[in-house]
């Protein structure tokens, strides 16, 4: 058990080492504009139609790094500061989030398996840390709870797992296209490539925690069947 806690203070610690560093670098690069002036919505927008995706909309939406794509209402949600920035920063966000457009457009696996995990998720998440407190208090007299409650967390742990490839994904196409279409040149595609890989490890980040949450109640449920 000290083990788990040592595997859950060592990715507190990475996982805060990473999202200073992602923050870091977004300020950095937000600060280098693009030999083109074009804001994220015009890079978002041009992606699209090079792709021929032209039933998608770029919307902004409040707060920072609040980037998505939606593809119930088939919009690109940019924060207000990727939105209005002509920044190598903006430009790489923005052809992130195209680039889960192009997945959804391409019908790109991965994607479509996150995506029919979500109502699933959702409701996991909805009770699962009840039943996984219910589960520990009444570990001796019903240990089934604990293992009802590991099963839904482990739903959560697997769309961590599967959304990797699709962000490692969006970002691949990102860097393609920027780099193909000009919108960066040699002096910043490496600062977009730097800012997405940033993103890239929070996701990692974020599976491996899940992970190390899961086997910690795996191990109490087991170790409570060995008693």
């Amino acid at each position: 058990m000290v083990f788990s806690w040592i595997i859950f203070i060592g990715i507190a610690i990475v996982s805060f080492i990473v999202q200073s560093s992602l923050k870091s670098k977004f300020d950095k690069y937000s600060k280098v504009p693009l030999y083109n002036g074009m804001t994220g919505r015009e890079v978002a927008e041009k992606m699209l139609r090079d792709n021929g995706i032209y039933d998608v909309r770029v919307i902004s939406t409040p707060g920072m790094l609040t980037d998505h794509f939606n593809p119930t209402n088939k919009t690109v949600n940019l924060s207000e500061g990727v939105y209005s920035s002509c920044s190598v920063a903006a430009a790489a966000v923005a052809a992130h989030e195209c680039g889960h457009a192009v997945q959804h457009a391409r019908a790109y696996a991965p994607l479509q398996m996150r995506s029919a995990l979500v109502p699933v998720v959702q409701f996991s998440s909805s009770i699962m840390s009840w039943i996984l407190l219910a589960g520990i208090l009444l570990i001796n007299s019903f240990p089934q709870l604990l293992l009802i409650g590991i099963c839904l967390f482990a739903m959560t742990t697997l769309f961590s797992f599967i959304t990797l490839p699709v962000e490692i994904d969006a970002s691949r196409r990102a860097l393609v296209w920027l780099n193909s279409a000009g919108i960066t040149n040699a002096s910043n595609h490496g600062m977009a490539k730097d800012a997405l890989k940033s993103a890239a490890y929070t996701y990692v980040v974020a599976a491996l925690g899940s992970l190390a949450t899961l086997v910690y109640y795996i191990m109490i449920f087991m170790g409570r069947r060995e008693e």
